[in-house]
This record gives C-alpha cells, sequence and structure tokens, in this order.
C-alpha cells in the first residue's frame, strides 16, 4: 500500500508513538507485508525467529520489538507492539469509509456493463466494459475489475484477510487494507468469496475462471487461463501460475507456489510448492501416477497376504 504523499520517519514515528533510528527525514512511501515489500516500504515484526527475514527484506523501514543493528540504507521504528502499530498505520492511511448508497457515487462503471438488482459497489471501485454483475454480489470498496467479466449471484468481492494475532485473552485481526484486482475475461460462479490483499493486492489473471463456491484468500495471485472448480480453498498469499487447473474440494495452503500448466486432482491437499506441467493427487498431495500406483498396491495387499498364509501352510 502506497501512501498517498511521502513521508518522513520522523512523521511516523511521531504518528505511532515509537522511536526510531535514522535520519529524521529517511522517507516513507507505504507500508506492505513481507513477501511483496519495495524499497520505501515499512514492514512490520515482532518475533526474534524472523528479524532477519525483515532486516534482509527490500523493505527500508523495519517497524521492530527491540533495537537491533539497523542494516547501511535502512531505517528502525522501535515498538513495543508492531503489530498493533502496523494496524495504527492502515488505520490512517487507508480508513474505513461508510458506504452511503448500494452504488457508491466514487464508483466508476464501463459502458455496457449490466448491473443486475441488489448489487453493492463499494467507494472508489472500477469496473470495466461489457461486464455482468448478477444479484447479490458484493464488490467492497477499492476493487479493480477489468472488461467482459462475469460475476455470478451472491458473490464477494473483498472481504478482510483471515490473518490474526493470538494474544493471551483474544485474537487480534490484521486490518486490510489492499484490495482485489479481477483482470479482462475472467469468470466468477456463484457464491464465491475472495479475500483483499493486507497491504497490496488479491489478483485473478485474465481468462481465468472459477466455479461456484470457490475460496480465495488473501494476497494470492492466480495467473491467467486457470480453471478452478467448486468448492476449492485457496488460503493467502499463493501463486498460482497460468494455465492450472484445480478439480474440487481441493486445499490448498498458505504461501506456496503452484507452478504453470500443472493439474491438482480433486480433494487434494496442495501442502507445499508443487512443479510445472504436473498432475497432483492425494493428502498431502504427491505426482498423480505414483499414488496410483500406492492406491493399487494396497488394494493388492489382502491377495497377497492371504498368498503368503497359503504358501506357508
Amino acid at each position: 500500500m502506497k501512501f498517498n504523499s511521502p513521508q518522513t520517519l520522523e512523521q511516523i514515528a511521531t504518528l505511532i508513538g515509537a522511536s526510531y533510528v535514522g535520519a529524521a527525514d529517511f522517507p516513507v512511501l507505504g507500508m506492505n507485508e513481507i513477501h511483496v515489500v519495495q524499497p520505501g516500504d515499512i514492514v512490520f515484526v515482532d518475533h526474534p525467529k524472523y528479524y532477519d527475514k525483515a532486516l534482509q527484506s527490500k523493505a527500508t523501514i523495519i517497524l521492530i520489538n527491540k533495537e537491533v543493528p539497523c542494516p547501511e540504507g535502512k531505517a528502525l521504528l522501535i515498538s513495543d507492539d508492531p503489530f498493533r502499530d502496523f494496524n495504527k498505520l492502515t488505520r490512517h492511511f487507508n480508513p474505513f469509509q461508510q458506504a452511503q448508497n448500494s452504488i457508491a457515487h466514487t464508483a466508476k462503471i464501463g459502458e455496457g456493463t449490466i448491473v443486475q438488482p441488489n448489487v453493492f459497489i463499494g467507494n472508489h471501485v472500477k469496473i470495466g466494459k461489457n461486464c455482468i454483475l448478477h444479484p447479490n454480489v458484493v464488490i467492497y470498496d477499492n476493487a479493480v475489475i477489468g472488461d467482459n467479466v462475469i460475476i455470478h449471484a451472491g458473490t464477494v468481492v473483498g472481504s478482510d484477510a483471515f490473518y490474526y494475532k493470538n494474544r493471551s485473552t483474544h485474537f487480534d485481526r490484521l486490518l486490510s487494507g489492499g484490495n482485489v484486482v479481477i483482470e479482462d475475461d475472467v469468470e466468477i460462479g456463484s457464491l464465491c468469496t475472495i479475500d483483499r490483499g493486507v497491504t497490496a493486492s488479491t489478483i485473478i489473471g485474465k481468462g481465468s475462471k472459477l466455479d461456484n463456491q470457490v475460496h480465495v484468500g488473501h494476497d494470492t495471485v492466480i495467473g491467467k487461463q486457470c480453471l478452478i472448480a467448486s468448492q476449492v480453498g485457496i488460503s493467502g498469499c499463493v501463486v498460482i501460475e497460468d494455465k492450472v487447473t484445480i478439480w474440487g474440494q481441493v486445499g490448498v495452503t498458505s504461501g506456496i507456489t503452484i507452478g504453470s500448466k500443472s493439474e491438482l486432482l480433486a480433494q487434494s491437499g496442495i501442502s507445499k510448492s508443487v512443479s510445472e506441467n504436473k498432475r497432483y493427487f492425494g493428502s498431502p498431495a504427491i505426482d498423480a501416477r505414483q499414488k496410483f500406483k500406492e492406491i493399487a498396491a494396497i488394494r493388492a495387499l489382502p491377495e497377497f497376504i492371504e498368498n503368503m498364509k497359503k504358501k506357508n501352510e
């Protein structure tokens, strides 16, 4: 998430009540999660296990809960609770805006686009040409939808990320300040849920097709011309490359990459990154041919055991 205007290290420190290491006028351009940070961004870290990853990332401002040696060319914001203060920054730079109408006056809708009854379109949404939004579709603030997109009834685009910190007494939600980007020629079935990014964009690539009841987690990037069947659940921060096919009831864990032109067979559990141009099956999923051989071997076990008994009699 980039700020509307550049800030300084001192301004940000004052805003959240933190101390800092670095020049007071050190430039701060935005804030992002670790997997999408760029120079000028703030990234937060609150566990020693991840200090090095944050300090060595592309981010140039590290919001951290301990003063540590600052890498050259970077700055630190020292906070007793970086998670809380990251939320403060999201709330300040991207505050929640209450809806005033079912279709916001700031929304931009392209020529030839059909909006059926009871559709909600939030603030600053951009929708391209020749789209169809069927009844009861909900498009949250700041979503960007391309041309020739079809979204079927009951689908929700842009709900908050499922991202919580486990406090001693409750779960503390990380506020979502990102959005959803749906590129041209995408079709989305009924009752799908697509979460927005925490600080960046959840993206569905050009020409991809989603069946009914598909869930796409925050900051996931789906490539071009992918096919995703019903009841697939995709966690946050997943990268699905181009021309991937995912069949029904597949579950995909967070932070992994699905290689291009791969095929994930129904009811598989994808627990780690998978290579391109291969078929996978099972839970945890492995190469489909290997899995089918294992299943065949297990089915043959009773006969094998019986034959061994006869042989030993």
